[in-house]
């Protein structure tokens, strides 16, 4: 039962029309990066970034590269887009997205992540074997079906994505409304210095207003997916997500990923539907039952089952670390914990220079841009990165015995100010624990 529903043949129309939408919203984010100067102040501007821990070997890349690093991945979008030589491109897409994502943290979102996920998927699967160049050009053999895990694997992954955030949301501060009025009241002061429309600003302001959108967000992140599936359900479903993606993109001005999650809905609609909208010519293809599994399609089997465990557990992982994650922030990464918390950091450093017993307070401007000033002194890892990061100029300079100590404050949804950072021990010399608490956060 499990392989039939994973290799039975399905119709490709959704897949097909998938690749076109992502390699063409791949391609505007990667050059609408560039145009409204994200790449600038993220990875140009900086001297250095806070990158993903064990990832400080891609640092090398900051600097006016990346403008190249980002044209070329537009280009790979557009390729994967097109179908040509698609394999070739999903993969240097998926590379050069690995390589953006974990060369900075200041300005994570999740929805990077999971784009970064949906490339490396497309790198395996078969979605240029229909209207593509490839097919065009003979590359390829032109085919109709796909196995039906290349359409689950999609389903499953936004199932993911929504059945954790929406878990994530059930906790104080989102039920009443205080996260949601941080938010709300940050759109309502964009909109009064750009546009000025009194109406929408005294709406965003209401806390009703705030409760509305905080229970809503928990019911539609719960319900959505089954609404979608449902085919009684699915055109009121998808006029609703269009309307809730289509109001982040207004008031919360997070890119291109409202327009990215709304493609992912393909895989919810009915296959012969999406083809005849869109693949007129191509003949529909007929659900079609395997009647033997070989060594390959068990392989694929295990690799999907490990590939979702794995989904599955990041999310829960905090668990494991002792502390509440909404303070600790350990395992927050990688969970879809989106949107969830406000958090602000004061944060002083101290150098200690061991020979001279000299002490100084670290000027942030020295090192940072006023971006990731106002990020970092909030985040542990990042903390502790800078700390390392110190240490290394310091080394440079050829102060070798040395220690750096930081009193931390931070507030949690606007709350009061707690000591973050034992402030008695050396960050310096201090060793990163990967998978465990870092015994320096206090509680």
């Amino acid at each position: 039962m499990f392989y039939q529903l994973l290799f039975k043949k399905v119709d490709n129309s959704p897949v097909v029309l998938f690749r076109i939408f992502f390699g063409s919203l791949m391609a505007i984010e990667s050059w609408g990066a560039i145009l409204t100067s994200w790449v600038k102040d993220t990875l140009v501007t900086p001297a250095y970034t806070f990158t993903f821990i064990g990832f400080e070997f891609l640092s090398p890349l900051i600097g006016e590269y990346m403008y190249v690093h980002y044209v070329l991945m537009g280009f790979f979008g557009l390729l994967m887009a097109l179908g040509w030589r698609y394999k070739l491109n999903a993969f240097l897409f998926a590379l050069f997205w690995s390589v953006t994502y974990f060369i900075q943290k200041t300005q994570y979102n999740n929805h990077y992540y999971l784009i970064l996920l949906i490339a490396w998927i497309m790198c395996l699967i078969p979605a240029h074997n229909y209207f593509s160049l490839d097919v065009k050009h003979k590359r390829v053999e032109e085919k109709q079906s796909v196995s039906n895990w290349v359409v689950l694997i999609f389903i499953v992954q936004v199932g993911i994505v929504y059945f954790f955030a929406t878990v994530a949301k059930i906790y104080p501060d989102w039920l009443n409304g205080k996260f949601i009025s941080i938010m709300m009241n940050g759109s309502a002061s964009w909109f009064e210095k750009h546009l000025n429309f009194q109406p929408i600003i005294q709406v965003f302001r209401n806390h009703y207003f705030h409760l509305f959108l905080a229970y809503s967000g928990i019911v539609f992140d719960a319900l959505i997916l089954p609404a979608m599936m449902w085919r009684k359900t699915r055109k009121w479903a998808f006029v609703l997500a269009i309307f809730f993606h289509l109001f982040n993109s207004a008031t919360l001005h997070i890119g291109i990923f409202p327009y990215f999650a709304l493609s992912l809905c393909l895989f919810c609609f009915d296959r012969a539907s999406i083809q005849q909208r869109f693949f007129k010519k191509k003949p529909f293809f007929k659900d079609l039952e395997v009647q033997s599994v070989d060594s390959k399609q068990k392989i694929i089997a295990s690799v999907f089952v490990v590939y979702i465990a794995i989904q599955c557990f990041l999310p829960l992982r905090h668990w494991l670390i002792p502390g509440d994650v909404l303070w600790t922030e350990e395992g927050h990464r990688l969970s879809w914990r989106m949107m969830l918390r406000s958090r602000y950091g004061k944060t002083d450093f101290y150098y200690k220079n061991k020979e001279t017993n000299f002490i100084q307070k670290i000027n942030f401007s020295d090192f940072l841009t006023a971006d990731q000033i106002s990020d970092f002194q909030s985040k542990p890892d990042m903390i502790w990165q800078f700390a390392q990061h110190l240490k290394q100029h310091y080394q440079n300079k050829g102060v070798y015995d040395l220690e750096i100590y930081v009193e931390s404050q931070v507030s949690i949804n606007g709350g009061e100010m707690r000591p973050y950072i034992d402030s008695e021990v050396d960050l310096a010399n201090v060793k990163w624990s990967y998978f465990g608490h870092q015994t320096w956060l206090l509680d």
